[in-house]
């Protein structure tokens, strides 16, 4: 008998079409109902309820009651780091309809990563940033050059403070449409907490795709020399 942990377990648990589609739902970071993630994978609420159970049990997902609603979660950043590994080697999906494209299209353009931004925006804030002399691609991380603290604290992030948080501080992250890294870790949280505080990037409803501001756009070319 085996004493390894059952890996066969959480992978089916994944596996099944509806969890694998709720757990997608859930890399935005934020907190949902089950109605609103049983739209989001096309299911009826009393499935997704189901699943999210079995998720919640297995601890890939937690939940907190406000009232008489059910708030559901990714339990850790862990567990979203395993996710967009597995995206990244997952087919591509199938486009069925017009619908489908412009979706596909908004979350390869900029969107979520739990709590960092990936897409073709987080890969292009990065690579601008390497570009500039602010980080230095290491092999698993990204390194903050003494010219990059003086360009975070610029844009309104204290650095020291980031590197104190109980987690990695600047994690490569390999973006699965794009298949190049993106910042994650620390330090990318803290970024893309800026950008939506700065109102460069808005949430969309419903996914966990981000739209570019008009503002967005004229702060990405100044301040990062990035045209969008």
């Amino acid at each position: 008998m085996s004493v390894n942990p059952n890996i066969a377990e959480v992978v089916s648990l994944m596996g099944e079409s509806s969890r694998a589609a709720i757990l997608t739902s859930l890399m935005d970071g934020r907190f949902h109902t089950a109605g609103e993630l049983a739209y989001m994978a096309a299911i009826k609420p009393q499935t997704a309820s189901f699943h999210l159970a079995k998720l919640v049990e297995a601890g890939c997902v937690i939940v907190e009651k406000h009232g008489r609603f059910r708030y559901y979660q990714l339990a850790n950043q862990e567990i979203a780091n395993i996710l967009e590994t597995l995206l990244s080697v997952a087919p591509p999906p199938r486009v069925n309809s017009l619908m489908q494209s412009s979706q596909l299209k908004a979350i390869r353009n900029a969107r979520t990563c739990y709590d960092h931004l990936a897409g073709s925006l987080g890969v292009g804030l990065t690579e601008s940033m390497v570009g500039a002399g602010y980080l230095e691609k290491e092999e698993k991380e990204f390194k903050v050059t003494s010219k990059g603290e003086q360009f975070f604290a610029d844009f309104g992030i204290d650095i020291a403070a980031v590197r104190k948080k109980r987690r990695s501080f600047s994690r490569a992250c390999l973006d699965w449409s794009e298949r190049h890294h993106h910042l994650a870790g620390a330090l990318g949280e803290e970024l893309a907490t800026r950008l939506f505080e700065l109102e460069w990037i808005v949430r969309l409803p419903k996914t966990r795709a981000v739209k570019i501001t008009e503002k967005g756009r004229l702060g990405f070319r100044e301040y990062f020399h990035l045209s969008i």
